[in-house]
């Protein structure tokens, strides 16, 4: 089976409710981003623009490019069997009226799609008793398998000592907890002024900051049992782990100025982080067989980021299956592991 364990999804109504678009463009405003809606010159559609900061764009949201008949085909045509359906990027500033309407429509697009579809449920992070209801809401009464996060929420990444009560639900719930990387890392001074620095090294330094963050806050000390997937290869963090985790020096030193309990942080790796590539191709054969090599083919989930680029699903799974790694390294990558975390055989 071969699943894209990060398929977007956004309501069809979106666009045609004036409503519901305008809470969502005023909440996501007073959350410090800027969104406006615009038509598209070239193809006469409308998109949804957000800013971070105002003038530069980080995010577009299109309108009919979540049609299922239209995902349905394009994963036929890649030989996908089954997406996770995820929203792209607009989990930090959600509120909880928005997130319920998000999870009935993602629930019914699910129920809708002939078993094709496997949905994650969006939930602020707050530990409300309201959000504690609708996060349980979404597991028992929705049939949701996991959560996704935002990276970091305004400016607080997720160790965070405000987020505890959630996390202490999620643990209790044994619930994987999928962090989709934001537009920009809380400090983006020097990042944002070119677009492919702000909108591809953003969301890697974003990510990388929040895995070392929550490795090295002892989190998973308190929630052993909650599992974290983190987009972009947890922004290529393989390339950083043993800086970040330096083995013990062989030699006495004078002042030891990388005092880290190793063992246990790279025990936080194995039990509780894992990483989903958000798009195959854009990395690169050589740097994903790193990647791999680095993290383990257990620790390394397939998803496309689509409908980003239409391209990234359909030549996904190829690209996969042409690196230099084995056959079983293979079946963990494009389907098992993503089977396993998120449940998706019950």
């Amino acid at each position: 089976m071969i699943i894209d364990a990060n398929m977007y999804w956004m309501p069809k109504n979106l666009f045609t409710d004036r409503s519901l678009l305008e809470k969502f463009i005023r909440t996501s405003c007073e959350y410090g981003v800027y969104a406006y809606e615009q038509n598209i010159s070239e193809t006469g559609k409308r998109q949804i623009v957000i800013e971070k900061p105002k003038g530069y764009q980080n995010l577009n949201y299109v309108e009919n490019q979540y049609e299922m008949e239209t995902q349905l085909q394009d994963m036929d045509e890649a030989g996908i069997d089954k997406a996770v359906l995820k929203i792209p990027g607009c989990q930090e500033w959600m509120s909880l009226e928005l997130c319920k309407k998000f999870n009935d429509g993602m629930a019914e697009h699910v129920r809708l799609g002939k078993g094709r579809f496997n949905a994650l449920a969006v939930v602020p992070p707050w530990g409300t008793q309201e959000c504690i209801y609708e996060l349980e809401r979404c597991v028992y009464e929705l049939g949701m398998t996991g959560v996704q996060l935002s990276a970091h929420y305004g400016d607080q990444y997720l160790d965070n000592e405000a987020f505890k009560p959630f996390f202490k639900k999620l643990n209790e719930l044994e619930l994987p907890a999928y962090i989709h990387h934001t537009p920009v890392p809380v400090q983006h001074n020097f990042v944002y002024d070119y677009n492919n620095l702000r909108r591809s090294y953003g969301r890697c330094a974003d990510q990388a900051i929040a895995v070392g963050r929550e490795i090295f806050s002892g989190m998973f000390e308190e929630f052993p049992h909650i599992k974290f997937i983190h987009s972009m290869l947890g922004g290529a963090f393989f390339s950083f782990m043993n800086l970040m985790f330096p083995q013990k020096a062989k030699k006495n030193e004078e002042v030891d100025r990388f005092k880290v309990d190793t063992e246990k942080m790279r025990g936080y790796l194995k039990n509780n982080i894992f990483f989903e590539m958000s798009h195959a191709e854009p990395w690169g054969d050589l740097q994903l067989e790193c990647a791999i090599k680095i993290l383990g083919a257990d620790h390394v989930i397939f998803g496309t980021s689509y409908p980003v680029r239409r391209q990234w699903m359909l030549t996904g799974p190829d690209f996969i299956k042409n690196l230099a790694i084995s056959e079983k390294e293979k079946d963990l990558i494009l389907g098992e592991n993503a089977k396993d975390i998120y449940k998706l055989d019950k």
